[in-house]
């Protein structure tokens, strides 16, 4: 194979995320060499000047506390905390078929917020900041794999600017697409949703009141998620609605879209006032069969996706980064190599079981409340009920939200 030819390093990460950096990041001072290979550039700004919807990602995630601690630990909350983002105190989720209805809030667990909306794009760009400071981190970017095969000592990375690479282990933090995976053959379950998600940022008549608003429509759940602005006018949308229906919405122009808009959350907050261009992106559930192969470990999309009805997507990813950076780190203090099958089990064992249960639930959620049945529509509704009057009950579900559960 000639791999005197190859650059030999104990840890190559491929994908420069959130997941993969935040990987890069936990692994800094091990005394390992960690290599990050990205396919684009890295951001190099954290975030747009401005007060406007078009200043701000489409794209945002709901942090938990429990992933705000992680990217303390890795001295980037800092950076995000000081420059954009919007914690909330309160969540209102309701049934638009009905009459159920439930209010969580953080002072019902003694908490400061429930959770925080940031940017991607600010995280990832803070998370790249500090890693590119990093002396034992070196990143590849832009950085695209050509091929890629196992060996008894790892794997064998080929560049399509011809560099070659040789790892002890690859971490796979490339994506729901995960070409990694891909290559490697490692299987996957998934299925279609038959909806897409519309995401943009919108401005909003009244103030958002630091909460967090879900209803829930037959069509799929629409989110007003809080951003940090001047006014506390400006929300994030994540609006998960079937396919057909999805085509019309994009077709339309603002005044249109913001009257749908409207309509779609009972004008909860207002009229629409400015919008910013909208994306969507296609949802599917997908889980890899196996996460870890000897040398090999997925994380965060690449190893699951999830329905972003609740936002755990990015606070599943994170989980994974730390559960596997923790039992590496505790395999370098023993002398034992990071593509160690017995090290890798140990991650995939803690996490596995987490990420099938909260995908199992989101799922059940989102099919719930998508039945037009009376019986279904009289259960949801004095489900959302009852538990709004049961203070323990509510108090687990708010914990285990939170990632503290």
């Amino acid at each position: 194979m000639g791999e005197a030819n190859y650059d030999k390093v104990d840890i190559a990460i491929v994908g420069g995320g959130i997941a993969g950096l935040a990987a890069a990041a936990a692994l800094a001072g091990s005394g390992c060499s960690v290599v990050v290979l990205e396919a684009r550039e890295l951001p190099q700004s954290t975030v747009l000047p401005g007060d406007s919807p078009e200043d701000y990602d489409a794209r945002v995630s709901a942090l938990t506390p429990r992933s705000i601690d992680f990217l303390e630990q890795l001295d980037v909350w800092p950076v995000i905390e000081a420059t954009r983002c919007c914690a909330y105190q309160h969540m209102t989720v309701w049934d638009a078929e009905g009459t159920g209805r439930i209010e969580f809030d953080a002072q019902e667990v003694s908490a400061e917020s429930l959770g925080t909306i940031v940017e991607n794009r600010l995280v990832t760009a803070a998370l790249a900041q500090k890693v590119q400071a990093l002396g034992d981190v070196r990143v590849l970017a832009p950085a695209r794999l050509s091929d890629l095969s196992l060996d008894e000592h790892g794997a064998l990375l080929k560049l399509e600017d011809g560099g070659r690479i040789h790892a002890q282990l690859l971490i796979a933090a490339d994506g729901a697409l995960s070409p990694t995976r891909e290559l490697l053959g490692m299987r996957t379950r998934e299925w279609e949703y038959g909806h897409r998600a519309i995401v943009t940022t919108v401005a909003f008549e009244n103030p958002h009141q630091h909460t967090a608003w879900q209803r829930f429509l037959q069509t799929g759940p629409l989110a007003l998620l809080p951003l940090d602005s001047a006014d506390d006018r400006l929300c994030s949308i994540v609006w998960s609605i079937e396919e057909h229906l999805a085509d019309e919405l994009l077709a339309m122009d603002d005044p249109d879209f913001a009257k749908a808009l409207g309509e779609a959350s009972e004008y909860t907050l207002g009229k629409v006032t400015a919008c910013a261009p909208r994306k969507a992106f296609p949802l599917r559930q997908r889980h890899a069969v196996d996460y870890v192969l000897p040398g090999v470990a997925l994380v965060g999309d690449a190893a699951h996706t999830i329905h972003p009805l609740a936002g755990q997507g990015i606070n599943l990813g994170l989980a994974d980064v730390q559960v596997l950076a923790e039992e590496l780190n505790t395999a370098f203090a023993r002398g034992l190599g990071p593509g160690r099958m017995d090290v890798l089990s140990r991650y995939q064992r803690r996490r596995k079981g987490d990420n099938l249960a909260m995908m199992a639930a989101m799922d059940g959620f989102k099919r719930l409340f998508e039945q037009d049945a009376p019986p279904l529509r009289w259960l949801r509704n004095t489900g959302m009920r009852t538990v709004a009057g049961l203070p323990m009950v509510k108090r687990r579900i708010i914990r285990q939200a939170m990632g503290v559960g």
